[in-house]
Order: C-alpha cells, then structure tokens, then sequence
C-alpha cells in the first residue's frame, strides 16, 4: 500500500507566529485573527494571502513581504485542517517509482532523487509518500489510491515506454511532475539531465584519448533515458566519422548484474574492444569485474567510462571516469514545479527542465 511504504519526510514544521515589540496584536473581532483581516492589514486580497501561505512562487517579493509582515503583526496561525478541507486538499504528495524495490536501494540514482525532493520540502507542510509501482498489481492498487483524491500531486521518475501511470494522471486531471519520460512527447511538466548531451561528452573523450574499438552497455531501451544515451553514442562515433559496428552494442537493465552479462557478450563478440561507455556507474561496477577476471587492465587495455557520477563511481579502483548529473538538483526542481502546480492549476503551459551534465575525467580512462 501506499501508506505503508511512506519514505519517511515528517517535512512540515508547524505554523510560527511573531510579533513587534514582544506583544502580539490579535484580530479586530478579539478572537482568532482571520485570512481576511490579514488581507486587510497587507492592503491585498484574500487569495493573494491564501497564496502566500501555501508557499505559491507566483508573488512578488514586496507582496510577500507585506503578508508575512501582517501575518505577523496579528499573531495569525493557519487553520490547516480547515484549509485543506476547504481547498480539497491532502498536503501529501507521492514520489512514484515504477520499478522493482530492490533496483531503487541497488541504485543510487533514487536516493540522490529523494535527497533533493525532501530538501524542496522540508519547509513545507507537505508529506511525501514513497510508492512503488514496478507490478500491474502495485499499478492498480496505486490507480485506486490516486483515484480517491489521497494526495495533491504526483512526482513520477524513471518510467517506461509502455507505462500507463503517465496517462492516469492526465486523465485524473492530478498535478504532476516526471522526470525519466517516455518519449520526448509526454504531456506531463518534466525535469531531467542531457542525457544524450553527457553521452555523447562521454565518447568524445574516449575517442580523443585514442580509443578506437568503443563499447557500449545501454540501460534499458524502454527508458527514454536510456535511450537519449545510445543515441548520444551512437552520435559523437558519427561525428568523428566511424561507422557504429551494432555489435558493440550490449543492452542491459541499469543493474551491476546486467552490466556483467553485457560485458561478457561484447568481450565474446568484439576481444579487441577497447574502451566501453556503460549508461550507469553501477552497470560500470559489473563490467569492470568482467574485464578483471578477463585478466584486461584499466584503463592500460580497456577505457570505462560510467554515468551519474555516484559513489560507486568515486570509490571503483581505479576510480572511474563518469558524466555528472545533477540528481539532487533534478529532485528539488521538481518539486518545486508541482508545488507550483498544485498552488495555481491555471498556470502556463507545463515546462521542460533539461539540467546539463558534466564530464568528471578519472583514472579508468
């Protein structure tokens, strides 16, 4: 269920009053000041306040400024029971991870993703729940729970080219963020890293190093990401005029096991490679262990060059060459975005965020 695999974020911090002076002005009525006193008292209307305090990017500086002031001087305290019960609203959103439990603690990619989204967070009220969505049995249960209003919005990484979570949440009408897209075609706001911008990073740099016979090992190809990956291989061996040889192409799944079997069938198919780009540093791991065993030194015989740029990459020996996204960035930048999602739905067209990526040269090439 979802709630039982709650990530954990109590990301909220309970509502501050201030005053001038020590003393605390209460509202006009001598009870409990009201929203619209503090509109009154900011010179501004009562959904500019109401936007204020739910946190709505979409207010100038001075504005702000003017409610917090006011907010204040009356000593006001949301009633946040009340405000979501009005507004239909949770205060919960889902991080929605289409993908076995197991690949989500293998790879490091999720935690960095959840680092960041629980930073844009913390000084929110919002609660972040953790769902797994990698069985058609886990989608159902995840359609029922998005279908009865559980939550204000989705965040949505690392998904298939045939998953349909995309086009529930389009038809539920939920505000959400994806980052991992099925085509560059999905309608949903999105972040996400040049991938094929850091490939292609990646191959030039291995063919300038005087790697001819260059390998690569894909995640799998019905991840855009993947994908945008191969393509941006395949692109910068074009551009250096050699003819991509589909042998040395070896599709894996994003798992050290899977970058293993990769390289064993590329060692099988092409003994003379030398030099291989894995779209992972944990794909990276298992290839380097293949090669080790086939008795190949790095990078004297082999060049590897991985992708994320994580801890495994920083802590392979030797330590391995890795293009750089940035994942926690990615993470706070969508929340960001569905936060101003959820606090204004009539806002502009839904935007998409590609954050660059960064070559970080090391020992293994």
């Amino acid at each position: 269920m979802v709630d039982r695999r709650n990530a954990g974020f109590p990301v909220g911090g309970g509502a501050r009053t201030a005053s001038r002076g020590g003393t605390r002005t209460s509202g006009r009525s001598g009870g409990r000041p009201t929203l619209e006193e503090v509109a009154a008292r900011a010179g501004v209307g009562r959904g500019t306040v109401s936007r204020v305090i739910n946190g709505s990017p979409r207010v100038s500086e001075a504005t702000r400024a003017a409610v917090e002031a006011a907010v204040a001087e009356l000593g006001y305290v949301p009633n946040r029971a009340a405000r979501s019960l009005a507004a239909n609203r949770t205060d919960a959103i889902a991080l929605v991870v289409p993908e076995p439990e197991a690949r989500f603690f293998a790879e490091p990619y999720f935690s960095d993703i959840v680092r960041g989204v629980g930073a844009a967070l913390a000084d929110t009220d919002m609660q972040l729940l953790l769902t797994f969505a990698g069985s058609d049995r886990e989608r159902r249960r995840l359609a029922d729970y998005l279908a009865a209003g559980r939550v204000d919005g989705v965040l949505l990484v690392s998904v298939h080219a045939d998953d349909p979570l995309p086009d529930l949440l389009e038809q539920l009408g939920i505000p959400a963020v994806i980052s991992g897209r099925r085509s560059a075609a999905d309608p949903l706001a999105a972040v996400d890293s040049d991938n094929t911008g850091g490939a292609r990073a990646a191959v030039a740099h291995l063919l300038a190093r005087g790697r001819r016979t260059i390998a690569t090992i894909t995640g799998r190809l019905d991840v855009y990401g993947a994908q945008c990956r191969l393509d941006g291989y395949r692109d910068a061996l074009a551009e250096s005029g050699a003819v991509v040889d589909e042998r040395l192409v070896a599709p894996a799944d994003f798992t050290e096991e899977g970058g293993s079997r990769a390289m064993r069938a590329l060692l099988d198919r092409c003994p003379s490679l030398d030099a291989v780009f894995a779209a992972s540093d944990v794909m990276a791991a298992g290839a380097r262990q293949v090669l080790r065993e086939a008795g190949r030194r790095i990078p004297d015989d082999v060049a590897l060059v991985g992708f994320d740029d994580s801890a495994v990459a920083r802590h392979m020996d030797p330590a391995l060459t890795s293009v750089r996204q940035p994942i926690e960035e990615m993470g706070r930048r969508m929340a960001g975005l569905l936060l101003q999602e959820i606090a204004d739905r009539s806002g502009p067209e839904r935007p998409r965020i590609i954050l660059p990526t960064e070559l970080v040269v090391r020992d293994s090439s």
